[in-house]
């Protein structure tokens, strides 16, 4: 089967139903607060989407003060889609925008660990990510678990 031609647009014209459906796809917790999501990625520093004809395949946002750092907490791609490149191009966009920035910096699930390494990201030294989180998708850790 020949690979979809894939059209990528920094734009707002997506609507909820079109994110959310793209998120539950990938089971992503974040589709349970749909006005939450749709409204941060809307007003996301940019917003780059990934389309196969009027079909969201996938998107990255980044949150960014516009000159020191950007921070880049979404990237998905549509299971069925997954393997031919469009997380890569979606990333490439983003760090094509951010060029120069001081720090581009994202979190990582342990599986991505390799793809980030491959579009050039690195662990940071010794840093640790922390949060408080509020969904469920992550392997059972939650905003209770306990330091050891």
């Amino acid at each position: 089967m020949p690979t979809p031609t894939i059209q990528y647009r920094e734009t707002r014209s997506i609507t909820r139903r079109q994110i959310l459906a793209l998120y539950k796809a990938n089971n992503w917790s974040s589709a349970d607060k749909p006005t939450e999501l749709s409204n941060g990625l809307l007003n996301s520093h940019t917003l780059i989407t990934a389309w196969h004809n009027n079909q969201l395949v996938g998107l990255g946002n980044a949150l960014s003060d516009g000159h020191l750092v950007a921070y880049f907490p979404h990237l998905l791609v549509h299971p069925n889609y997954h393997r031919q490149g469009i997380g890569q191009e979606i990333v490439n966009r983003l760090l094509a925008k951010y060029k120069g920035f001081h720090q581009c910096i994202l979190v990582a699930e342990s599986q991505a660990i390799p793809f980030y390494k491959r579009c050039g990201f690195e662990r940071a030294g010794t840093t640790q990510s922390m949060w408080i989180y509020s969904g469920t998708d992550h392997h059972g850790i939650t905003n209770s678990t306990k330091e050891a």
